[in-house]
């Protein structure tokens, strides 16, 4: 069972009188009217169609379909992911490319002494998080530390480090296109509970879960932005609103700042069972690493 640990209210902090978070709350209210920015709008990148809207899994309960976040941008933004050249994700990608065949640690070694090329690692993003052969919830991230530390002798990267994002967006390149397929059974049955039940469980200041704007509310508009239903198939994601790519573990943590929660540390156990669930629910969509967003 996860418990989730509330900030200490600003309003201690800056010693102001405040009665009631109902005024707050409202201040960020859903306005009114269903509305799918995008929703008839084909995503091509090269020629190949994406999957960008499906019927739901099996295992979700609430929602009838699923849509990728592409489909809630405005058409500039969706623009921008449709041509290579003109997605600014992509100059993280070449830097991910130069660190590939860098030389690193005191093994003397870099990422390609051991793989040919990054398109080894082929699917490897369409079926991320997995249980491994320890019954461990592995991540991505965790794969690339342990390779550098272990094969290479090299230092850890930062979970959403500038390096390790690029490296995320160069690996998750390599599955573009493919069908999102997270094993939620067997081993990974436990852990798919978890996040779960942190997807659904209500924290913080403002009283929200996850499901509170992606499940019950997307589509509609919060202040200036058109809520999507929270599909990671497109991370590492490059924002335009902070010009950089976006780990999975990053917007996790930034959502819980925005409903005043304490978040969990980026690669705790929490959010990769988080990361597990909420990838399960794009499971039929098609893989966009490296996205576009707000």
């Amino acid at each position: 069972m996860f418990s989730f640990r509330a900030e200490t209210p600003f309003w201690e902090e800056k010693n102001m009188k405040i009665t009631s978070l109902l005024p707050l709350a409202f201040s960020i209210a859903i306005v009114a009217g269903f509305v799918t920015a995008g929703e008839d709008s084909t995503l091509t990148i090269d020629g190949e169609v994406f999957v960008t809207k499906a019927a739901a899994p099996a295992h979700l309960e609430n929602v009838d379909e699923i849509f990728s976040g592409w489909t809630f941008r405005l058409d500039e933004t969706q623009a921008l992911q449709m041509d290579d050249f003109d997605n600014p994700a992509f100059v993280f990608v070449d830097q991910a490319l130069d660190q590939f065949e860098m030389v690193e640690g005191s093994a003397g070694k870099a990422c390609s002494s051991c793989h040919d090329s990054a398109e080894v690692f082929s699917g490897l993003r369409a079926s991320m998080p997995r249980v491994n052969s320890a019954g461990e919830l592995e991540t991505i991230p965790e794969l690339i530390n342990n390779c550098r530390t272990e094969r290479m002798g090299a230092e850890k990267w930062k979970w959403s480090g500038g390096q390790m994002s690029a490296m995320l967006g160069l690996i998750g390149l390599q599955s573009r296109g493919m069908p999102v397929e997270v094993a939620i059974d067997g081993p990974a049955a436990s852990f798919w509970e978890k996040g779960k039940e942190l997807y659904y469980m209500r924290v913080g200041q403002l009283d929200m879960a996850c499901s509170s704007c992606h499940e019950d509310n997307y589509g509609n508009m919060i202040r200036a932005d058109h809520l999507s239903q929270g599909q990671i198939n497109g991370f590492p994601t490059y924002r335009l609103k902070n010009a950089k790519l976006n780990t999975i573990h990053g917007r996790f943590k930034g959502c819980m700042k925005n409903i005043r929660a304490t978040p969990f540390k980026e690669g705790s156990d929490e959010f990769k069972a988080l990361e597990l669930y909420v990838a399960s629910r794009a499971n039929g969509l098609s893989v966009e690493t490296p996205s576009v967003r707000n």
